[in-house]
């Protein structure tokens, strides 16, 4: 996969901001993982959502973010209110 937005839940916008901290590939946002991509991205934009760190959690598993589990969402949850 050469371009991140044609992962799931990952628009041109999103794409540009992952690019802007320093993720290109699928890998390098695999490695990092969804809530430090995020906290790259809130960095750069205060206005990163919890629904943004779903997406991206979702892109990685190359699902809808809807479709994340009731777990990994309250885990995400967890995380996201630590930083809001």
């Amino acid at each position: 996969m050469s371009k991140l937005s044609e992962l799931p839940n990952i628009g041109k916008e999103v794409e540009k901001q992952l690019n802007q901290v320093g993720i290109q590939t699928f890998e390098q946002l695999k490695e990092i993982g969804s809530k430090e991509a995020w906290l790259k991205i809130k960095k750069i934009d205060n206005s990163a959502c919890i629904n943004r760190l779903y997406a991206i959690e979702g892109a990685i598993e190359n699902i809808k973010k809807t479709e994340l589990s009731k777990d990994k969402k309250e885990e995400l949850k967890e995380f996201y209110n630590i930083f809001k």
